[in-house]
């Protein structure tokens, strides 16, 4: 499962895996490598993948090998119930972002199987960092449909750069893609990595179950009892987990929740 790699394809590659680098929570900062041809066993020593569908493209798909640093973070993170494909969402958006394509929603996957989920011919960028590692991964023909499009606009504004400084481009070069910490620094694993992660917040009044004959029954003006008493402070959940009660307040014509009580991690 190998191409060969033209040098504007190993450029957006690049580009992709750069702005990749910048919103992949890590603790150290990410340096982006040569790109690569992918090859079956490019999930050999990651614990963690995702792969997403590209919007508008029938077979363009990408995928993200994360390194035992987030991985352990999320495993071990106070709120829980944060999965690897959420966290990593803005990372994958970041990919397609760089390809001028938009993502699909991310879904986790065998990091062993990543090669048979991306469907074909694949490059790979590693992103190596002090105690972490990561790898994007784009299947080829994202590349080439890009590729021409840059081609296209570099060929028309060609007189306009025509005396400007030329670039050698850097040689692909095939860098390891095991994630290994560099000699002397010890990594560094902790919640404070996925500071920069979005979740989402719900703030619940109460619950009730019904019948389905009930439910289609519901018209405008039916009121529901909640399986709570008036007053009660309101849940304050993220990504389904509940963290903290408080009152329910108004906020410039807006609701809001005033926090009265926040949970241990053992609370359910």
């Amino acid at each position: 499962m190998t191409t060969q790699l033209t040098t504007v394809d190993t450029d957006l590659a690049l580009a992709a895996a750069t702005l990749v680098s910048t919103v992949l929570p890590s603790v150290h900062p990410l340096t982006v490598a040569g790109a690569q041809p992918g090859t079956d066993e490019v999930g050999t020593g990651f614990p963690g993948a995702v792969v997403a569908n590209l919007t508008g493209h029938p077979t363009g798909r990408v995928g993200l090998l994360v390194g035992e640093e987030l991985v352990d973070a999320l495993a071990s993170s106070p709120t829980q119930g944060l999965e690897l494909a959420a966290a990593v969402q803005p990372a994958v958006d970041g990919i397609a972002q760089g390809l001028g394509l938009t993502a699909d929603t991310a879904r986790q996957v065998d990091p062993g199987t990543l090669a048979q989920h991306l469907g074909g011919p694949f490059t790979v960028v590693p992103l190596i960092g002090a105690g972490s590692a990561a790898a994007i991964a784009v299947t080829n023909d994202v590349l080439e449909k890009a590729a021409d499009v840059t081609e296209e606009f570099s060929t028309a504004t060609s007189a306009a750069t025509a005396n400007a400084p030329v670039v050698e481009s850097t040689d692909v070069t095939h860098q390891p893609l095991t994630p290994s910490p560099q000699p002397g620094i010890a990594p560094r694993r902790g919640i404070e990595m996925l500071h920069g992660v979005d979740m989402e917040l719900t703030v619940e009044l109460g619950r009730t179950r019904m019948a389905v004959r009930d439910l289609l029954a519901l018209a405008p003006g039916d009121v529901l009892e909640l399986d709570r008493a008036a007053g009660s402070p309101a849940d304050l959940l993220v990504n389904g987990r509940l963290i903290a009660r408080g009152e329910v307040v108004v906020v410039d014509e807006d609701f809001g929740l005033r926090i009265t009580q926040i949970l241990d991690s053992n609370a359910g």
